[in-house]
């Protein structure tokens, strides 16, 4: 049995949209080259046939992996949470205590962190270190320069 894999709405939403278009846009794209390969007579030199069939392997291996993780997934809606401590789908603005800088970051699901979009995964080192924290608590977060230190500013459910 597997376990439940966290995601955001819209987390799911988006690997059921990536699901949909390599079911019914890149699988039968693949299968016609394939066919159209075929035709063009000797399979053991044919570079087309061999890099179409490579291409199936791919799609058919990740259509497989994504309809598990979508039979797992367990989705929390952060519209329906609230609070000021720090929990799965939370929205979290820190501010590094050494630079000022200030920084915001949703915690999400792993399949759908995207650093450049503020989404970092609940098992990242920031994300466990924020977990079951509150605005105005200090945090230390190990980095590979070496400890820092971030204040909770906000927690948002957005």
């Amino acid at each position: 049995m597997m376990d439940k894999i966290p995601m955001t709405p819209a987390g799911l939403e988006k690997l059921e949209a990536e699901l949909k278009k390599l079911k019914y846009e890149d699988r039968p794209a693949v299968i016609q080259a394939i066919s159209d390969a075929r035709a063009l007579g000797d399979l053991s030199e044919n570079a087309e046939y061999h890099s179409a069939k490579e291409q199936q392997g791919f799609i058919e291996s990740r259509i497989a992996y994504i309809e598990g993780v979508i039979g797992s997934a367990e989705v929390i809606d952060p519209k329906k949470m609230s609070g000021d401590v720090v929990r799965f789908s939370a929205t979290v603005k820190i501010v590094d205590e050494d630079t000022d800088e200030e920084k915001c970051y949703q915690i999400v699901g792993k399949e759908e962190a995207d650093l450049e979009h503020g989404k970092i995964s609940f098992e990242s080192p920031i994300a466990r270190a924020l977990i079951g924290k509150a605005k105005g608590d200090e945090v230390t977060v190990q980095s590979p320069k070496g400890p820092r230190d971030f204040e909770i500013v906000s927690v948002d459910y957005i």
